[in-house]
């Protein structure tokens, strides 16, 4: 994981998704933010995502993303469950690209799959233009990662959870993206 990758709080979010709403292509760029931040998706499967990974038999958005292994670090395919608000976005981000059953979510100018490297481009810029410093197109799946591991007491889940959400082979990856919070470690010992 690159250093620089920060996790970004929910009102950093809002700034950025306000910013990249504002830019041609706004539903795309929604799109890719929330794939990173609500999916926790590195950037080679957000350029790498198809119509067919959120969509099920019937055409319409599935409640999950088939992760395929064609596009997931190490090969290995995995299931995410899809946020309320991806699939809103996604849904939006369908009815804009015409209704399609195949072909690339997230689309270059020409219509077909962005790179890897552009996504990595894309966050760089975006978070230049707003004066995020020290973030990168990994924030996204970093902030995912933070806030699952937070969450796990309310979700009833465990790290291995959050581990295979986000494709890990190994669990002390998935604990190096965890940035510690001093307010919550305070509020922990005053428990104890």
């Amino acid at each position: 994981m690159p250093q620089s990758a920060k996790a970004l709080g929910s009102a950093d979010l809002c700034v950025l998704l306000r910013h990249v709403g504002t830019h041609r292509h706004a539903h795309r760029n929604h799109a890719i933010v929330l794939l990173s931040f609500k999916a926790g998706l590195r950037a080679c499967e957000i350029a790498g995502i198809t119509w067919s990974m959120v969509l099920s038999a019937n055409g319409q958005l599935s409640d999950i993303i088939h992760v395929s292994g064609s596009i997931a670090k190490n090969g290995k395919p995995r299931r995410i469950p899809l946020h309320p608000d991806l699939k809103v976005t996604l849904a939006r981000l369908r009815r804009a690209y015409g209704q399609p059953c195949d072909g690339p979510v997230i689309s270059s100018e020409r219509g077909s799959h962005m790179t890897a490297r552009s996504i990595v481009n894309w966050f760089a810029t975006t978070y230049a233009e707003i004066g995020f410093d020290g973030c990168s197109s990994h924030s996204g799946r970093r902030t995912f990662i933070t806030r699952s591991a937070r969450l796990l007491a309310r979700s009833g889940g465990s790290l291995r959870d959050v581990q295979e959400l986000v494709g890990h082979r190994d669990m002390a990856t998935t604990q190096r993206y965890i940035e510690g919070d001093r307010d919550g470690q305070r509020k922990l010992i005053r428990l104890i």
